[in-house]
This record gives C-alpha cells, sequence and structure tokens, in this order.
C-alpha cells in the first residue's frame, strides 16, 4: 500500500484513467433521453458545450491542485481560499449532499435499466427497491475495505467501456440520416438547458487531483491528466449521443428515456456514517423521480464548481491562474445553473427547485449550528 502513495507512483496514464472513471457515471445513461428531449437532435451539442464549460473549471483545479496537493480536493479548496468559515463550511456541506444526490442519480438509473430487462415498470416500488439494494450493496463492499472497492472500481470501469466502445463501433455501423430530419430539432434554450442537466456527467474530474501528491512532477503531469481525460470522455459522449439521435431518434431517446460518498462519511463518522449517508441517499431515491435527481444533482454540481472558481481568484496570485480563465467559468457554470433552475420552474417542477434552495439554506444552518456548538470562527 505504501509503495501506492509514494512519490512518483502515479503516471499520467494512470490519473487520465483515474478522471476518466470519475466522470463515467451512470449520468451518461439515465440523462440522455431526458436531455434530448430539450436538446432535439442537438444533442451532441449540449455534451460538447457542458464539457466546454468543464474544461475552464478544469483548468482551474489544474492550478489547485498544483498548489495544494491534497486528498480532500473541492473542500480543501474551498478552505484555502475563504478561510476556514461559515461559507466555506457551508459550501462544503452542500457539495456533501450534491454526492448524495449523485449517488442517489446512480442508483435509480440502474433501477431503470434493471427493471427495463425485467420487462417491468421502474416507476413502482420494484424500481426503488433495487435502487436501494444498489445502495446496500455499495455499503457492504466500502465495508470491507478500500482495496475492494479499488478492484470493483477497476473492474466495472473497465466492463462499462468496453460496453460503450462496443456501442459506438455497432452503432457507427447503422447510422441513418432520416432520423435527425423527422425527429425534434430543439432551440439555443434546449440545447443549453440540457447542457445544464448534462453537467453532472463530467462532475467527476476533480478526483484526479487527489492522486497530485503521488505523481513525480504534478506541474506537467496533473494538467496533462486532467484535460486528457476530460478529452477522453468527451469524444465518447459525444460519439455515444450521435449514435443514439441517429439509431434511436429523438423521440425514441424520450420515450425511453431514464433507463464517492460513502468513504468521506465513514472518515467523519466511521461505519456511523457510511450508514448515515447510505440512508440519506435512500431517502432521495423514495422521495425523487429520476428527471428531478438529475437537475438536482447538475444544479448542486454548478453551484459548488462556481464557488471554487470565484474563491479561486482571490488567491490567483498565488496558484498562478489567468484571472480571465477564472471569470470565465464562474460566469459560464453560473449560467448555466440560472438557465436550468429556470427551466425548473417554467416546468412546474416545483419540489426540483425548492429542494435544491431548501438544501443549501440547510447546508449553512448545519454549519452555522456546529460552528456556534463547538465555539469555531463563523467568517
Amino acid at each position: 500500500m505504501k509503495k501506492q502513495n509514494k512519490t512518483g507512483s502515479i503516471g499520467v496514464v494512470g490519473a487520465t484513467a483515474i478522471g476518466v472513471g470519475g466522470m463515467m457515471g451512470a449520468g451518461l445513461y439515465t440523462l440522455l433521453g431526458l436531455a434530448a428531449n430539450s436538446a432535439g437532435v442537438w444533442l451532441p451539442v449540449s455534451f460538447l458545450i457542458g464539457g466546454i464549460v468543464a474544461a475552464f473549471s478544469v483548468y482551474s483545479y489544474s492550478k489547485l491542485g498544483m498548489k495544494y496537493p491534497d486528498r480532500g480536493g473541492a473542500a480543501k479548496f474551498l478552505l484555502k481560499e475563504f478561510g476556514d468559515g461559515l461559507l466555506a463550511g457551508g459550501m462544503n456541506v452542500f457539495q456533501y449532499i450534491g454526492w448524495i444526490i449523485a449517488m442517489a442519480l446512480y442508483a435509480t438509473g440502474f433501477a431503470e435499466y434493471a427493471c427495463q430487462l425485467l420487462g417491468k415498470s421502474s416507476s413502482g416500488w420494484l424500481g426503488k427497491a433495487i435502487s436501494i439494494g444498489i445502495v446496500i450493496v455499495v455499503v457492504a463492499i466500502n465495508i470491507m475495505g478500500s482495496k475492494q472497492v479499488a478492484r470493483a472500481q477497476t473492474a466495472i470501469i473497465a466492463f462499462e467501456l468496453l460496453i460503450l466502445l462496443s456501442f459506438v463501433a455497432v452503432g457507427l455501423t447503422k447510422l441513418h440520416v432520416p432520423t435527425i430530419t423527422s425527429s425534434n430539432s430543439g432551440n439555443i434554450v434546449g440545447i443549453l438547458s440540457a447542457a445544464g442537466l448534462l453537467y453532472v456527467t463530467y462532475e467527476g474530474f476533480g478526483v484526479v487531483t487527489n492522486a497530485a501528491g503521488s505523481m513525480v512532477n504534478p506541474k506537467k503531469q496533473l494538467p496533462q491528466a486532467l484535460f486528457f481525460s476530460l478529452g477522453i470522455v468527451m469524444v465518447i459522449y459525444i460519439v455515444a449521443s450521435v449514435v443514439v439521435v441517429m439509431t434511436l431518434g429523438v423521440q425514441g431517446a424520450v420515450a425511453n428515456q431514464g433507463h464517492v460518498l460513502a468513504t468521506a462519511g465513514k472518515l467523519v463518522l466511521g461505519n456511523w456514517g457510511l450508514f448515515i449517508t447510505s440512508l440519506i441517499v435512500c431517502i432521495f431515491v423514495v422521495i425523487f423521480p429520476l428527471s428531478a435527481v438529475g437537475e438536482m444533482a447538475s444544479l448542486a454540481f454548478l453551484l459548488v464548481y462556481a464557488m471554487v472558481n470565484l474563491g479561486h481568484l482571490r488567491i490567483a496570485g498565488q496558484t498562478g491562474a489567468k484571472r480571465w480563465i477564472l471569470i470565465c467559468s464562474v460566469v459560464l457554470n453560473l449560467a448555466l445553473f440560472a438557465l436550468l433552475f429556470i427551466q425548473t420552474i417554467l416546468n412546474h417542477e416545483t419540489l426540483t427547485w425548492i429542494s435544491v434552495i431548501a438544501l443549501l439554506i440547510i447546508s449553512f444552518l448545519v454549519e452555522l449550528a456546529w460552528r456556534k456548538k463547538n465555539k469555531r470562527n463563523l467568517h
């Protein structure tokens, strides 16, 4: 285990693999239909826009990761940017909730596909039961230890990439243009809204910064690994969405839509933290439909990354980051956040947008209560 953590044990290829694994989550499978409903045949463009917005945050993370190589990732960055006060603490609690929502998205997405294979509807309690079962399996794997988690993750990522590449390879041989001309063409607002929704499919790039301390030359290798992993994932997403649009079609995608947080909780509260975190995930699975979970996850991470990049402006002189790139990142993240948030209001998805506001408020109230109880700094 020590050999794995020593300086120089991780190269660009290894770190890139970590980044690809961090981003290639269930969001791709569960949100394609929802995004196609907004973007129409321009679904691949939405993936491209989401990736470009993520690239600005990747730049920010690469600079922060080189300056502060720490396994805390965005949580550590916020503390360095805003200090150990209520703002950084509240955003970190909200970020924790964001990962809970993402876990609920993955579990719900798996249940959608499982029910499809069984020929059953996922809208009933069977779908909920499968989702909760997935959470229990994840808890069991985490309890067994980090080695088992790493092995399971490696196997899952390899299997996932094999399936996606096979899907793309076979799909490219069956493309037909008529599907495009007969489908919903979408509009600019729909394309941008879909880009905001799909942002969650890129949110895992931050895990690469955790490996900076194990690189020979992180100042050179970390940016390469971050951008390489983002580029690989963008290409896979865009090509896969092209195949979907030109084989299944937009109407088909819409009609069939929907089909490591636990470690953080465990570090804070031991196995009880793992169980509490998983219980909250199960609550999200039971209460919210798939579309709401996907939108809430994207909204949460768009806001968190905007705040990380905003805070980066305060210490840009220390990291050597270009301020105009950070400003662009803040504006783009907030723009997609605002657009997606407004879209949920216009679509009368009251539970979704109210829940996001409530969770943000609750995050700061929890942090405030903890700081007052422990007589910690509020500023």
